[in-house]
């Protein structure tokens, strides 16, 4: 969806394509009908907005092959599809039945995922619209916390120099700029962005930034306006949001039996305490108030209150006497857009878990899950809207 910002400038509003599982050409045009047609039809829009995930094998395929990027475009504009952005945090493998800390590998210190990156910004050249300002591609934040020294932050800054330059090179190329934007994430060597913008000081601001998904924020217990002032301070932009909300208990001791319903074996559910706010803004969360995973801070007996990287669905939050971080998700996006520009023109709902909810909250069918991804998309376009921003003369037509 395409909403028009007050300054005026375009907002491209989707989702994140990540929660479905197909790794191969065939299955991402398969799941579009599946899922993204219905959303797109369910929302009455003639335009939906994909943040399209491909594993890195369809990347380097796409990559190598320009015939078989304009077939993906052609396939994409028939069915009122879109894309500006990509998600290039999962290397592959993201629905396996076990991913964990796999996730994070490789990291920034290799080539694989460098070659990866750079793939998937030559694809999304191919695949923006024609009146797109750029593409974004989300990537981790450079790696998890262990193990890290010295000789590996300076292979990742080489990595990021090289990135910059094959960004360069994909725009001379195409004429098309893409950024890389990287997502702070509770447990890695960013977690905050005060750890940001120390890791990212003297990168490439044209064409590297921040990611900012709006539950890691919340799970990092930073204040969103006090957050996005301290990236403007550093010139680091932020290339893409994360819509996202993270599952929040005010009292675990007392809900510890509510919370193990959302013990899982597919995802890391990092867990923090509100007291880990000032540990994370210069290094590590001290472990008196951060677990990196929910059933480690069930027995860790963590102090509450908690915030858990779990997200969950934006229009249906827990139910008491669990919540969600929906009031960091509303800061956030007004501190983000109600000045006199958009602060960010690509929005990403990125609810990932819809398959390992608590059972009694999984959609059973394909269209029970296109219905929870077009009323997630309805409930962020609204809370656009009440930012006063304004729907573009095709989706009000639609």
């Amino acid at each position: 969806m395409r909403l028009r910002h007050p300054g005026g400038r375009t907002v491209h509003l989707g989702y994140c394509t990540n929660v479905h599982p197909a790794e191969d050409l065939a299955g991402i045009l398969a799941q579009l009908d599946r899922y993204a047609v219905p959303v797109r039809a369910a929302l009455g829009t003639d335009l939906l907005g994909l943040g399209l995930w491909l594993a890195a094998p369809v990347a380097a395929e796409l990559a190598a092959d320009s015939g078989a990027r304009r077939r993906l475009r052609t396939e994409l504009t028939v069915r009122g599809l879109e894309v500006v952005t990509l998600n290039g945090f999962p290397y592959a493998a993201f629905q396996a039945p076990v991913v964990k800390g796999a996730v994070y590998q490789p990291d920034w210190t290799t080539t694989e995922r460098l070659g990866y990156t750079l793939d998937l910004a030559r694809v999304l050249a191919d695949l923006l619209p024609d009146d797109a300002v750029r593409g974004s591609v989300s990537t981790l934040p450079l790696a998890w916390r262990q193990p890290w020294d010295s000789t590996r932050a300076d292979a990742a800054r080489r990595r990021l120099d090289q990135l910059a330059a094959g960004l360069a090179a994909v725009e001379r190329d195409t004429g098309r700029p893409v950024r890389v934007g990287f997502e702070p994430e509770p447990g890695c060597i960013v977690e905050s962005t005060a750890q940001a913008v120390t890791a990212l000081s003297g990168v490439d601001t044209e064409r590297l930034g921040i990611c900012l998904d709006l539950a890691h924020l919340a799970c990092a217990w930073e204040e969103p306006a006090a957050a996005l002032d301290r990236l403007a301070a550093a010139g680091l932009p932020v290339v893409k949001v994360q819509v996202s909300a993270a599952l929040e208990a005010a009292d675990p001791a007392g809900d510890a039996g509510t919370l193990r319903r959302w013990v899982e074996p597919r995802f890391l559910h990092q867990t923090r305490a509100a007291g880990c706010a000032g540990a994370t803004a210069t290094g590590p969360a001290d472990p008196a108030w951060a677990a990196d995973d929910l059933d480690g801070a069930l027995t860790a007996a963590l102090p509450g209150p908690w915030r858990v990287h779990y997200h969950v669905p934006l229009h249906a939050p827990p139910e008491p006497p669990l919540g969600s971080t929906l009031p960091v998700l509303r800061a956030a996006l007004a501190a983000l857009l109600a000045g006199a520009d958009a602060g960010c023109d690509h929005l990403d709902v990125e609810t990932y878990t819809w398959g390992v909810l608590p059972a009694e909250r999984r959609p059973r069918t394909d269209a029970d899950l296109a219905a929870g991804i077009a009323a997630e998309l309805a409930f962020a376009r609204d809370e656009l809207v009440t930012l006063g921003l304004t729907l573009t003369e095709s989706e009000v037509a639609a």
